[in-house]
């Protein structure tokens, strides 16, 4: 099992207008794009620092007119993604794309966990995984957070599945708590069970950046909305939750300059 398994390794933009968010994550996180070169469809690669870290497509039209909205969607490095995606529907879950591969990338499917938070399960054709970027190195993800149905089955759920541990809880007060999760020791992400104002559960992934006010401007004057924050949380950053201009949403994790 390679060290990755566990980790995640991609993340992936489906959207309505990929022109529009190329430019508008340029702007906001400092996102260089580039076509990936696939032959049959257009898939755009998002890098900082020479570093590959996310890509953007369109939203294929059959998904949106049976109600797909933009959104992003992590991938999780597994060791077998065809037995991974028949675990998830053996523990209830959903397969919404069986296993399937990618030429010379590797072997991914899109899963849904039994609550119905997507993600994708990916293998890579080779051993090597993304680079490893310092942490709260800008453009890079430096947190995952699923707001779960109900957190404690959901942890199980995900425990079983990638090895996860649980690592801090912060007490919440009348929001619950809020677990960290951890791989190879390291805390990746958190998960809590989700306000009854939101309509369903979700995976939000949160992107450094150098500076959380400036990139709060730089989302409002892009044609972003700001959802949340600047909040403080643990360690001394301080959080933005977004959406770009086609709805989908996402979360800037910073300092305060």
């Amino acid at each position: 099992m390679s060290d990755h398994t566990g980790r995640f390794v991609w993340y992936e933009l489906m959207t309505t207008d990929p022109k529009a968010a190329e430019d508008f994550y340029g702007n906001v996180v400092g996102w260089d794009a580039k076509d990936a070169g696939m032959p049959d469809f257009t898939y755009t690669m998002f890098s900082v620092s020479g570093d590959l870290v996310a890509g953007s497509m369109a939203l294929p039209q059959e998904a949106c007119e049976a109600g797909a909205r933009p959104g992003w969607i992590g991938y999780v490095a597994v060791d077998d993604v065809d037995a991974r995606a028949d675990q998830v529907a053996r523990a209830g879950g959903s397969v919404h794309r069986p296993p399937d591969d990618i030429p010379g990338i590797g072997r991914f499917a899109v899963v849904a966990d039994p609550q119905g938070a997507t993600l994708a399960l990916f293998k890579g054709a080779s051993e090597d995984g993304p680079p490893s970027a310092a942490p709260g190195a800008p453009g890079h993800a430096g947190w995952r957070e699923l707001m779960a149905a109900e957190w404690q089955t959901a942890f199980a759920f995900y425990a079983d599945l990638f090895g996860w541990t649980k690592a801090e809880p912060i007490d919440m007060g009348p929001m619950g708590i809020y677990q960290l999760f951890a791989q190879g020791g390291e805390a990746i992400g958190g998960m809590m069970t989700k306000p009854e104002a939101v309509p369903a559960p979700f995976w939000l992934y949160y992107f450094n950046v150098d500076d959380i006010d400036a990139a709060k401007a730089r989302v409002e004057a892009s044609g972003g909305q700001i959802l949340n924050g600047p909040q403080e949380v643990p360690g001394g950053r301080w959080i933005v939750q977004c959406l770009d201009p086609q709805a989908a949403m996402f979360a800037l994790l910073g300092p305060r300059r």
